[in-house]
């Protein structure tokens, strides 16, 4: 078990995961050279080479079209968008391609992609880069959603979604990259698409995900202050 922050939490999954299998690859905007816009891709075209960790053009329509052609014909691609705010630009590759093609197909074809980005207000980034969009895709059938809260969520949830036969997509707070945490890449806080409880407690319980659960486990020891007891 090691300390780490969120950011590097997911780098690490990146990088276990393109050692343990060829066919993962990186795409989107500067998460080569430049290491992504958050950092999260920092030195892995130094380490994978420009075929696997590819620079693309400005265009998230493009972006995730690549990458549902690439999962199609045998990839496992990881595809980066800057902002959740930008995943209008994609629905018609996401809801009509991405998450249709299995059934369109009768279970001959299936996309095993990843769409990583970042949402979630708190950084000062103005309306059009803080929203939290994820009922979008909530609401999308065939897509998967992800949203991990803890660090070694961030690392688990991350190498499970690249196992996965269909799209996922996977949505990071942006407010929670700096945080710290224990990382164990042996054994994840929970099973794949189940709740884990965090708190303890008989009166009432709430559910929550990403940065909201720290949020919700400070409203639980506030609510103890006044006897009552939440689940978290």
């Amino acid at each position: 078990m090691t300390e780490t922050t969120y950011r590097e939490a997911i780098r690490q999954a990146l990088l276990d995961a393109m050692q343990a299998d060829p066919s993962v690859i990186l795409i989107g905007e500067e998460v080569g050279l430049y290491g992504g816009a958050y950092g999260v891709t920092k030195g892995l075209i130094d380490l994978f080479g420009a075929n696997r960790v590819i620079d693309a053009p400005i265009s998230e329509a493009a972006i995730v079209g690549a990458a549902i052609g690439a999962a199609m014909t045998g990839l496992r691609p990881v595809a980066e968008l800057m902002y959740v705010d930008f995943i209008g630009m994609t629905m018609d590759q996401l809801a009509n391609q991405a998450a249709k093609s299995r059934y369109m197909f009768g279970g001959q074809i299936s996309v095993p992609m990843v769409l990583r980005t970042q949402g979630g207000t708190g950084r000062s980034a103005a309306a059009q880069h803080s929203q939290s969009l994820e009922a979008w895709v909530l609401h999308t059938p065939g897509l998967r959603l992800v949203m991990p809260a803890t660090v070694n969520d961030a690392y688990h949830l991350l190498r499970q979604s690249l196992t996965q036969a269909d799209p996922v997509v996977f949505i990071e707070h942006k407010g929670l990259y700096t945080m710290k945490g224990t990382l164990d890449t042996a054994t994840p806080d929970g099973a794949w698409g189940q709740p884990v409880i965090r708190r303890d407690g008989g009166d009432l319980v709430i559910l929550s995900y990403s940065r909201m659960l720290h949020e919700s486990l400070a409203a639980a020891e506030r609510l103890a202050q006044s006897g009552v007891q939440a689940c978290v």
